[in-house]
């Protein structure tokens, strides 16, 4: 008599997006055990990033969660933010970032912050469930788009600081504070808007845009708009 098969254990995944519509349909896509489909437990959801943390550390972070998935796009504190909170209090546990933006604008930055991965949310369902297989297995899951990214990102730090190339490393080379000030900057904000937003005295905000002209060499925000849209490939 042949043993009984055993039963894998289900991928433990906390889902944090601040859309109930996109959390539903990410939920039916990694649940679903059709085509040979791992079985995937969405055993928590966040709708913020302060409620991210919060789960995590109710749910013992890596004790009791295989994979965090996580929007960037998150109100309270954004996805980098809160990757950067992550990876410092439970690095073990791997986080798998979530987003509408393209590779090109946000995969490299979430790498360089501990990210496992960077998952396009108009990504094929399949690739999507191979992405948290992956990533929970201890491994990367690496996009062809953001594989290209990454290798645009390593080959520009070898270029003259004058070609516009280089000038695309140095967004790169933006602290998370001043990439943050840099996307509202370039977003239309005004100062004293990126303050309250961020919870900064306008001073210094202003320090950080200083900051950010200096290191890309752009002379003002229009500069720096066009920089932003050369960036994500606009």
């Amino acid at each position: 008599m042949n043993p009984a098969a055993t039963v894998p254990a289900p991928i433990r995944v906390l889902l944090a997006d601040d859309h109930l519509i996109v959390r539903q349909g990410l939920k039916q896509v990694l649940g679903d055990p059709a085509n040979g489909q791992p079985e995937i437990a969405v055993l928590a959801e966040a709708a913020s990033g302060p409620e991210a943390l919060a789960q995590v550390e109710a749910l013992q972070g890596p004790a009791g969660l295989d994979l965090v998935l996580l929007d960037i796009a998150m109100p309270g504190l954004d996805g980098l933010e809160v990757l950067q909170q992550m990876r410092r209090l439970w690095p073990a546990l791997p986080v798998l970032m979530l987003s509408t933006y393209p590779e090109k604008q946000y995969a490299v930055r979430c790498i360089k912050l501990g990210a496992a991965g960077y998952l396009n949310k108009s990504a094929d369902p399949d690739d999507m469930v191979a992405a948290v297989r992956k990533v929970a297995a201890g491994g990367r899951y690496l996009s062809e788009a953001t594989a290209e990214a990454l290798a645009g990102a390593l080959s520009r730090t070898t270029l003259a600081p004058s070609t516009p190339a280089a000038v695309m490393a140095a967004i790169d080379a933006l602290s998370h504070r001043e990439h943050q000030v840099f996307r509202l900057l370039t977003s239309g904000h005004s100062v004293s808007e990126i303050g309250a937003q961020l919870k900064l005295a306008p001073n210094t905000v202003s320090t950080y845009r200083a900051r950010i002209l200096e290191k890309t060499g752009a002379r003002n925000d229009v500069e720096l708009a066009l920089l932003a849209r050369n960036a994500s490939g606009g």
